[in-house]
This record gives structure tokens, C-alpha cells and sequence, in this order.
């Protein structure tokens, strides 16, 4: 949260004083979005209230240990989340679990929420990001596995043309869902189409940009945050 007596413009300041990264200028050097190869929830308490801790990558059963840790630890006062992404899917099916608990969502200073992250974050009906915390967004891409993309292309232009047929196919529909999501969240559609969409799905060429972090203002003006 801002302090009092300190305007936005003097910590947007402060946060261009950190050193960025020369491939994503929008973001800092580092990114603390945890090395958890399965996400962890553990809670801790935290100023009088029960603070559930989300860290690690967003695997295939992390929306079904969040349910039972939301059950395990209840009642909980917030949730704090510091993650690279992961399952797109199971991001979405987590931000609609902590939806319908109606538990708060925050990123704290200095902790990155990235890609599939960005989904679990935005299930907090009240979502806080403090000063320092990154709400970090790219374009998804199911071609990140090069080696494998390579592997099909290279047996003719059958198997070239059936994978960027599934791919476009599962491409619209998760576009679809985040769509969908972003609706029932309270979120602006408009974080898709003027800020993820437009990011570059793989680095190539000249410019390497992948990401972007959201500043301050752009998220209020998105409604990605909603409380300070």
C-alpha cells in the first residue's frame, strides 16, 4: 500500500529506480516468483490475521491441494501468492475456488505473480498488490517445448499441419475461458487485448520482450487491483 504522504508518482518512481531487466524493461532484473517445482500452501499468521501462502509453480493438482488447504486452514483472512505460472487451466480453477471462498488475494512487496498466476490472484473478490509486488502478464503459448515442436515439423507437412491445427484450436478456447474469467472476476477484458495479447508469445529477433509488469495504474485502470 502506498504510505501516507507519499504520492503514486513518488513510488512509481522509486519502483523505475530498481534495476530492470534489458529484455522486459517494464519488470525488474529479478523476479522472486519462487522454484517450487509443485505449488506450496502453508499458512502463517501475520498481524493478527491467518495468512495462507501460495508459492511455487501452478501444476496439474495445485487447485486440488488449494481446496483442502482452503478447508484445512479455514477460516483464512488472505492469501499472498508468489508463482512463475504453470497450468493455465488449473490457474483458472483455482481463482474460482478462492471466488467462491471469498477470501482476499494479495501480492506482497518484492513477490512476482506471473502468467497462470495472474488467474489465481484475480479469484480474490478484494485483491491488493503492494508497492514492489509484481502482477507480471505475457501471451500464453503452447509452443514452448521447442525440441518437441521440431520433432513434429520434421515428419512432413501432415504432422506440421495437425499441430498447428491443435494448437490454434486449444489457443481459441483458452482465450475464450480467460475471457470468461476475467468477466465473472470483475476484471477488465480489455487486460487482455491491450496488455497480454500484445506481448511476443516466444523471444525472437532483435527485440526479446516476453513479459510485462503491470504498473500501479495500469492496475487500477484494469481492475486487476481493486483495494489498497
Amino acid at each position: 500500500m502506498v504510505a501516507a504522504g507519499v504520492s503514486v508518482a513518488d513510488t512509481e518512481a522509486a519502483t523505475a529506480a530498481i534495476p530492470r531487466d534489458p529484455n522486459n524493461p517494464s519488470c525488474p532484473r529479478t523476479l522472486d516468483w519462487s522454484t517450487y517445482r509443485e505449488m506450496r500452501f502453508t499458512l502463517f499468521e501475520f498481524e493478527a490475521r491467518r495468512i495462507l501462502k501460495a508459492e511455487g509453480m501452478i501444476d496439474a493438482d495445485a487447485a486440488l491441494r488449494l481446496r483442502d488447504a482452503l478447508k484445512q486452514y479455514d477460516p483464512i483472512d488472505e492469501i499472498w501468492l508468489r508463482s512463475p505460472g504453470g497450468d493455465a487451466r488449473v490457474g483458472n480453477q483455482a481463482g474460482m475456488l478462492i471466488r467462491k471462498a471469498g477470501i482476499p488475494t494479495r501480492i506482497p512487496p518484492g513477490w512476482a505473480c506471473f502468467s497462470a498466476c495472474n488467474f489465481i490472484f484475480m479469484g480474490g473478490p478484494i485483491r491488493f498488490i503492494d508497492d514492489g509486488g509484481n502482477f507480471v502478464v505475457h501471451m500464453f503459448t503452447h509452443l514452448a517445448d521447442k525440441d518437441a515442436v521440431h520433432a513434429e515439423v520434421s515428419q512432413g507437412a501432415d504432422k506440421a499441419a495437425a499441430l498447428i491445427g491443435d494448437v490454434e484450436q486449444d489457443s481459441a478456447m483458452l482465450a475464450s475461458e480467460d475471457n470468461d474469467f476475467l468477466i465473472k472476476m470483475g476484471v477488465s477484458r480489455k487486460l487482455l487485448t491491450e496488455v497480454m495479447y500484445k506481448q511476443k508469445a516466444v523471444a525472437s529477433g532483435g527485440d526479446k520482450s516476453t513479459r510485462r509488469c503491470l504498473t500501479g495504474q495500469e492496475a487500477v485502470k484494469y481492475n486487476v487491483a481493486n483495494a489498497q
